[in-house]
């Protein structure tokens, strides 16, 4: 049974400021402030895999739309895309990138006007200013 964390994103660090990374995912012109557990200490510019954490403040079921990340630059406030992987505690919404985001805890802060929550399902997300970056590292073959 697949996990959230089968969902990494792809793509570069382009710059580290802090306890945050500049994240851009492959195949977008993105560049997503993302918060780190610790300095980053990683490759830039290079390609890399991670996993991207959010918290969201609201869900929306939509009935139409593409996938994005608002804004394009800095960190991202909000999401819209397709659900591919869903538990009782948090989605996988692939909005240009995989975002593993936990779902809020309070009933009406999720809107299900154009059907449930499940894969499949388009949704428009509005996150918490608090989403982060989780390099992951593969162990060699």
């Amino acid at each position: 049974m697949p996990s959230a964390s089968d969902f990494p994103a792809i793509g570069q660090v382009m710059a580290v400021d802090d306890q945050a990374v500049v994240f851009q995912p492959l195949g977008t012109r993105y560049g997503l402030r993302l918060k780190t557990a610790s300095e980053y200490g990683g490759a830039v510019g290079q390609r890399i895999e991670g996993l991207i954490r959010a918290v969201a403040r609201k869900v929306i079921t939509v009935p139409s739309g593409g996938n994005f990340v608002a804004p394009i630059v800095g960190p991202p406030r909000t999401i819209q895309g397709r659900i591919v992987h869903l538990d009782e505690k948090q989605m996988v919404v692939q909005a240009g990138a995989p975002f593993i985001v936990e779902l809020p805890a309070e009933d009406d802060a999720i809107e299900l006007t154009h059907g449930p929550l499940a894969v499949g399902a388009l949704v428009n997300v509005a996150l918490l200013p608090s989403a982060r970056f989780v390099p992951l590292v593969r162990a060699p073959l």
